[in-house]
């Protein structure tokens, strides 16, 4: 019996039509790819929505000069029949439709080629409203990484077995439900990338940030000086870096403590304050 997905793709009957390959698609192609670079791989039924903003600003930049790399892979493309099937009925029943774990087995199982089985080394994630929030803290471990797998659901989530198999990594980007994981998959990859040496190009922009010491980011000032009647505070103005630092940390903390309660519970734990 032949596999099916050795089966050719239905034909469209839209005027264009895209035919779904086994082979990952390397996204901007042409472009130079340092030796070692981190690499995100995308399993997902849309992989014509890749880069999306990733392609522009600074993570398009970096992405083109070959800091990093990013490949989707077709889900379709491992569907079964001539429809390429992904999906099926839930077991006991119920609404809605659930990812196949023949079809999402066999993609990654492709993504895995070549990748580390070492999860710090390579992190597989499925990106699930039922997972862990995605923080900063995520973020600077998978760009310490050499790469990350990332598994966009859709319909009503993929077959448990996939993840207990895979020992798939499960995280939210936040308390809400998206049609489907690519929206979510870019925004964690561009939280990541930034992160990664020479993308930003001042790594100290990143020092200061919200997040990076557990608080809020402190406001912001620029030029003109008098702006409808808002001056900017005197005390940016003043030279004097010490008292600037000073002013900086209590507004990072002021704004902690008035608009995440939580973070600022966690920063005074660890602070022992």
């Amino acid at each position: 019996m032949s596999d099916p997905t050795d089966s050719k793709p239905a034909r469209s009957h839209a005027r264009l039509s895209i035919s779904p390959s086994l082979t990952p698609r390397s996204l901007m192609e042409g472009t130079p790819r340092l030796k070692g670079a981190w690499c995100a791989k995308v399993l997902t039924l849309f992989p014509e929505t890749f880069p999306g903003v990733l392609g522009a600003s600074l993570t398009g930049k970096a992405l083109q000069q070959g800091l990093w790399a990013l490949e989707t892979i077709d889900l379709r493309a491992f569907g079964h029949g001539k429809h390429r099937q992904v999906d099926d009925t839930p077991a006991g029943g119920g609404a809605g439709l659930v990812m196949r774990p023949d079809v999402l087995g066999r993609a990654l199982d492709m993504a895995a080629s070549g990748t580390p089985e070492d999860p710090s080394r390579w992190p597989r994630i499925y990106l699930s409203p039922r997972g862990a929030p995605f923080t900063q803290a995520h973020a600077k471990r998978l760009a310490a990484a050499e790469g990350v797998t990332l598994l966009c659901g859709r319909f009503e989530g993929v077959d448990q077995r996939v993840i207990d198999h895979f020992a798939l990594e499960e995280i939210s980007l936040g308390d809400f439900v998206l049609t489907g994981g690519e929206i979510a998959a870019q925004a964690m990859l561009d939280a990541t990338v930034r992160l990664i040496p020479g993308v930003l190009g001042n790594a100290s922009s990143t020092e200061e940030e919200s997040f990076s010491d557990g608080l809020l980011e402190h406001p912001q000032y620029t030029q003109p000086r008098d702006w409808r009647g808002h001056a900017i505070p005197d005390v940016l103005l003043s030279g004097n870096h010490g008292e600037i630092a000073k002013w900086r940390r209590a507004e990072a903390e002021r704004l902690t403590r008035e608009r995440r309660p939580d973070l600022w519970a966690r920063f005074r734990d660890r602070s022992g304050s």
